[in-house]
């Protein structure tokens, strides 16, 4: 049987911790940045986690993660 491949976008924007949670980073720091406040800014360099809803979707896309 052959094996199933990986999403590639999904391999780049997540990574399981190891109690099986999904990390992934914040949207919103690309451009557009002079009108940010500094504060929201600072808030968005640090990830977030996937909800559980959310990350059943994602080891759908990653089966070996």
């Amino acid at each position: 049987m052959p094996k199933i491949r990986s999403h590639s976008g999904a391999k780049k924007r997540f990574k399981r911790t190891a109690r099986g949670k999904w990390l992934h980073r914040k949207a919103g720091l690309r451009h557009l940045l002079i009108g940010m406040s500094a504060k929201r800014g600072r808030h968005l360099r640090k990830g977030g986690q996937l909800n559980e809803t959310d990350g059943e979707a994602i080891r759908q896309y990653l089966p070996y993660a």
